[in-house]
């Protein structure tokens, strides 16, 4: 395994004396890097939300900022579970010059610490409302929150090292820039939940299989898969799942039944047993909803699985009627959700009498 450090790849160890301990994003692996980093005095950071593509993205940019000046610079993944800690970049007294936060800002007070005991200037992006509060206003100049909840942090940390490089160099090439730029549309398009851009849904799924990629300590080729991105072959991935999900969603439409929600309390739809396929729940109960409201029943779709782990039994409600709450059954029964998709545990007898 390997870091990019300084212009050079330098080898990491994933190895850990803890062997029972499980892997965490402040691993032995991190640390090792951070100490690393420190030993060649290389003094910019750079802690991405791992949690998300628009971080991911951001530490691209980040990367192809100081390569394109030789600067050497230390890149993370960052994550609420076990995050890395201040004192994690103190090492041997040793500060930083400059720490940027790509698409969070940490929790509150985390950059005005990190800023006072690391002795650097910390430059935060974020989008999200949450963040908002977040925000420690200590006064300290050294430290930057660009928090736009009309923009998204990965757009703008790329307008960011864009407008640094002016002069120097361009941080993408005219065919990598064409290309990025419309996927980051979509990325803004789908962080901000606008939901606005042609086939928005097909790029978000076709986006989803990238979660495992995005840690650039695991995946030392981060950077040049992440370049080579097209929003095009994104969208064409997820209609291809789309389609093969809602063929085998398909499979189930044959064999209906009634469910009186409720005991019939709140009316009557159509219902499936789906037992080991609770991942198509939103395909299969989206087509009985348009299947219940040409029958007459409820424009509402209840799809039944049996969850062998936990050994209960599990009721999805689906709807694609505006005026149709599925929440208000999900709730009365301990479930909840939101008006078109909700859920909830229902017992075995329960469930026998919501069919008879």
């Amino acid at each position: 395994m390997a870091r990019w450090i300084g212009g050079k790849c330098r080898p990491i160890s994933l190895r850990t004396p803890y062997p029972w301990r499980p892997r965490t994003f402040r691993s032995n692996a991190a640390l090792e890097a951070i100490a690393t980093a420190a030993e060649e005095k290389v003094r910019t950071v750079a802690l991405y939300n791992y949690h998300s593509f628009s971080g991911a993205i951001s530490a691209l940019f980040a990367h192809l900022y100081h390569s394109r000046l030789n600067l050497p610079c230390l890149i993370l993944p960052s994550s609420s579970v076990e995050p890395l800690r201040v004192e994690d970049f103190c090492v041997e007294g040793e500060g930083l010059d400059t720490c940027y936060l790509l698409d969070f800002i940490g929790p509150k007070g985390f950059a005005s610490k990190l800023s006072q005991q690391a002795m650097c200037e910390v430059i935060a992006f974020d989008h999200r409302k949450p963040a908002l509060t977040q925000i420690d206003c200590c006064g300290d100049p050294r430290v930057t929150f660009n928090v736009n909840l009309a923009k998204s942090s990965s757009a703008a940390v790329y307008e960011y090292f864009s407008n640094k490089l002016v002069g120097a160099a361009n941080l993408l090439n005219s065919e990598d820039q064409v290309r990025l730029e419309k996927v980051l549309k979509y990325i803004e398009d789908a962080d901000l939940r606008r939901w606005s851009l042609p086939e928005i849904k097909a790029f978000t799924i076709g986006l989803s299989e990238w979660r495992s990629k995005l840690n650039c300590i695991t995946n030392p080729y981060m950077y040049e898969q992440l370049l080579g991105i097209s929003s095009s072959d994104l969208i064409a991935k997820g209609n291809l799942d789309i389609s093969s999900r809602q063929i085998a969603a398909n499979k189930f439409l044959d064999k209906t039944f009634k469910v009186r929600l409720g005991r019939g309390l709140y009316g009557e739809c159509l219902g499936v047993r789906a037992d080991g396929n609770s991942d198509l729940s939103d395909e299969i109960g989206k087509q009985l909803s348009l299947k219940s409201a040409k029958a007459g029943l409820r424009p509402l779709g209840a799809v039944i699985c049996y969850n062998f782990r936990r050994k209960n039994l599990k009721m999805c409600l689906r709807s694609t009627d505006t005026a149709t709450d599925t929440s208000e059954v999900a709730k009365a029964y301990g479930g909840g959700g939101c008006p078109s998709s909700s859920s909830f545990i229902i017992r075995m007898d329960e469930y026998n009498q919501w069919r008879s």
